[in-house]
């Protein structure tokens, strides 16, 4: 990729068989410093004053301190020659380097979640239909192929982030020395292979920040000339040397690595873990700081309980960093410019537009299954045509979201015959196979409750016109299904495809009195489907289909009563039919099982084309609608279906209602008929956030419900419907949401429930 790195050191190595293992080996590692080039020299002031080196260190959210320095240094007017940081400290090391201030970061970091973005937290309604469809049912997958199961190299990628630094540096040359940034800049990194330590001094800002901060475990290396780089602050937290490499005099060196847990706060294997992990930084970092002299400047912000992802707490981040520098300020003032000199200072440290660049070339690289071609169908750019980064970055964001990619990254390279533009696009290191999970356990007074599996496989990009495997089953308590899919697109532009499927379910449906409530018997349905969908997303809406399929359904009841004529009192029900079949998805919820914000709505009609059955038309509508006011939340639904003319053989008992979130204070699928009609209202307020996984959110919430089913003959919506208010808590969390709750109806009808996850 055109980038040199510095080695600096070595590193005694060990077989390693963990995470931690590989941490120990990293951070003992030997490091000599390399002679660089003084880049570092004094501007904007009188000739004699000393060149002034700034390091800044890792730290995560706690990172924020950081700006709150720069900001009292600018107030105060101490000038910064050369950066060079680790990690968080290279985030906004870089960011300053390349012609920031710190009001501008601060200002343009208030308006982004910055938790989101650097655990790349994309937003549901953005993903491509499939992956949508699959949040509905999956809650996690993992990787297999020829050498076994196989999971990310890191929970994180880094995609939003390197986009978003992208964006932010996109007025920079894309591939220079860093030397030539408004203020000379070094970012730090680890070589994974070897645990040697890596300066980063040119080529693209945006890699270079990302690598500094890619902390094993949790985000995925990045990979420069083929080497694996990780967070710097395994072997260098705070950079001193490598600034006073690059010709510093004096040094303000600012440290908000995180202190050690007490003893009686380490209560998992993984807080041990993390623990060690801190002796070690701490062991780097106090061997740097021991080297600062009595002209150096040591800045150590009181962050407190303030930890590695408290990105909610940036104002109180800031405000120590400030604080802290103010207590310096006697020691810093000595530094101090003049408002001339200042002004001048910082006119020779704004960042300048690059000219325009007209591309010669562009060049495609991809690693695996999935052809160039696909890569080349985002990007809204020729040869020919004026560069544009911005546009590029957020084609290549686009692309990576569509699921097919791990990374892609973009690097402008000067050749002899024009400016050419390189796309790597890194497809998933844990495929090409994928296995998907997701675990519904239900509990209630009313019925027996229950448990569902679900588990997928997905193998896409079969063929280099893109044909994919899906298989979707369930195994639960009172159901077992399994389908299958091929998915072969038609159209690379527009994204319509073909669809044969077939699928196969056998489930229990029990058959109640309709004044006691009682269960009177249970029937054994079982139904075969197959067919064929001509399909189109619509944008990242949702998705059409269209198409033909033949069923094949029949049932008996459990337990019968024989009747005086010899026949049962609960007759056995089959058919078969081929039937034509539309289906319209927009789908744009933020959760499908916990809206929050957004809507969704499903419409599906069907037909029979001929059968054993008489003629029918089945029609069917959902529309859910969701908006939060701060921590209050109200999501709003109804849902409505019906027969005209004979009864659908795949669906022989018809439309039902009852169970959780469908009439809750009645069982699960305890009426039943050829139509139905339903409501609700729910309101949420959320009561606590949680700061770490699994667990995310804790809620109360109230829902009011409303709906009732009706035989074939009856009018449409006659009578009284049936009402249900429920009240409950949830706690939403990695495995989906949890419910605690009780529901009530008219007549002394209860349910006290508990729900876990994605399936009832």
């Amino acid at each position: 990729m055109g980038r040199a790195l510095s080695n600096r050191g070595a590193v005694r190595t060990g077989r390693t068989a963990t995470l931690a293992l590989v941490a120990v080996a990293l951070l003992t590692a030997r490091v000599c410093a390399h002679a660089q080039a003084a880049v570092c020299r004094a501007q904007g002031g009188p000739g004699s004053r000393p060149s002034i080196g700034l390091v800044l260190s890792g730290g995560g959210a706690r990172g924020y301190a950081h700006l709150g320095v720069l900001r009292v240094l600018e107030e105060s007017r101490i000038p910064v020659d050369c950066i060079a940081g680790t990690s968080m400290g290279a985030v906004v090391g870089g960011l300053y380097a390349s012609g920031m201030t710190a009001d501008a970061m601060q200002a343009r970091l208030e308006h982004v979640n910055l938790a989101d973005i650097a655990f790349d937290v994309e937003k549901r309604a953005d993903l491509p239909q499939s992956q949508r469809e699959d949040s509905r049912l999956y809650v996690g997958s993992v990787g297999f192929g020829a050498d076994g199961v196989k999971l990310p190299a890191g929970l994180v990628q880094g995609n939003r982030l390197q986009a978003l630094l992208q964006e932010w540096t996109s007025t920079l040359p894309l591939n220079a020395p860093f030397d030539t940034l408004p203020i000379p800049y070094r970012a730090i990194a680890t070589n994974l292979s070897t645990g040697d330590e890596v300066v980063l001094d040119h080529g693209s800002l945006p890699l270079a920040i990302r690598a500094s901060m890619a902390m094993p475990g949790l985000f995925a290396p990045t990979e420069l000339d083929g080497a694996a780089l990780v967070d710097g602050g395994l072997v260098n937290n705070l950079p001193t040397d490598v600034a006073r490499s690059m010709g510093a005099q004096v040094l303000i060196a600012v440290d908000i690595s995180s202190p050690l847990r007490p003893l009686d706060a380490l209560s998992s294997p993984t807080d041990v873990m993390q623990q060690m992990l801190g002796i070690l930084i701490h062991q780097n970092v106090g061997r740097h700081r021991a080297q600062l002299t009595p002209n150096d400047v040591l800045i150590k912000p009181a962050l407190g309980n303030l930890s590695f992802s408290d990105f909610a707490r940036a104002n109180e981040a800031i405000e120590a960093g400030a604080s802290a520098a103010r207590a310096v300020l006697p020691q810093l003032r000595r530094f101090a410019l003049t408002p001339e000199q200042y002004a001048a200072y910082r006119a020779a440290h704004v960042a300048r537009r690059p000219q325009p660049v007209r591309l010669a070339h562009i060049d495609v690289h991809t690693r695996g299954d999935v052809p160039a071609e696909r890569v080349s169908k985002f990007l809204d750019l020729h040869p020919g045509e004026v560069y544009d980064p911005l546009e590029v970055n957020r084609d290549l964001q686009t692309l990576v979201t569509s699921g097919d990619f791990e990374t892609a990254t973009q690097q402008l390279i000067d050749d002899p015959d024009g400016p050419r533009l390189v796309i790597d696009a890194k497809e998933k290191s844990w495929g090409p196979n994928f296995l998907l999970f997701g675990l519904g356990l239900s509990s209630s007074s009313e019925d027996e409750g229950g448990f569902r599996l679900n588990l997928g496989y997905r193998r896409p990009w079969l063929t280099p016109s893109g044909l994919e495997l899906r298989a979707d089953s369930t195994l639960g308590s009172d159901l077992l299904r399994f389908n299958t899919e091929l998915r072969q697109p038609l159209s690379a532009s527009m994204g319509y495809y073909v669809a044969p499927y077939a699928e196969f379910e056998r489930r229990f449906a029990s058959i109640y009195d309709d004044d006691t409530g009682v269960r009177l018997t249970q029937y054994h349905l079982q139904s075969e489907r197959v067919g064929v969908d001509f399909g189109l997303p619509l944008a990242r809406l949702g998705d059409f289909r269209i198409g033909l399929a033949y069923s094949h359904a029949y049932g008996s009841a459990v337990y019968n009563i024989p009747l005086d004529d010899g026949s049962l009192l609960y007759p056995d029900v089959s058919g078969r039919e081929v039937s034509a079949r539309a289906k319209l998805v927009i789908d744009q919820l933020d959760d499908p099982l916990f809206p929050r914000t957004g809507y969704f709505t499903e419409l599906r009609v069907e037909r029979s084309v001929f059968g054993q059955s008489s003629p029918f038309i089945e029609l069917y509508g959902k529309a859910i609608g969701a908006v939060s006011l701060g921590r209050h939340s109200f999501n709003a639904s109804v849902e409505a279906g019906g027969d005209i003319g004979g009864q659908n053989a795949a669906n022989p008992l018809g439309f039902t209602l009852g169970g959780f979130q469908h009439l809750s204070a009645y069982a699960a699928d305890q009426l039943s008929g050829n139509s139905m009609l339903y409501a609700q209202l729910t309101y949420l307020n959320q009561l606590m956030q949680f700061e770490s996984a699994p667990l995310e959110g804790l809620y109360a919430g109230v829902s009011f419900e409303a709906g009732n089913v009706w035989q074939q003959g009856d009018r449409f919506a006659s009578g009284a419907l049936k009402r249900s208010v429920t009240l409950f808590t949830s706690v939403t969390s990695s495995f989906g949401p949890l419910y605690f709750g009780v529901a009530l109806a008219p007549g002394g009808r209860r349910n006290i429930y508990f729900q876990l996850g994605h399936t009832y």
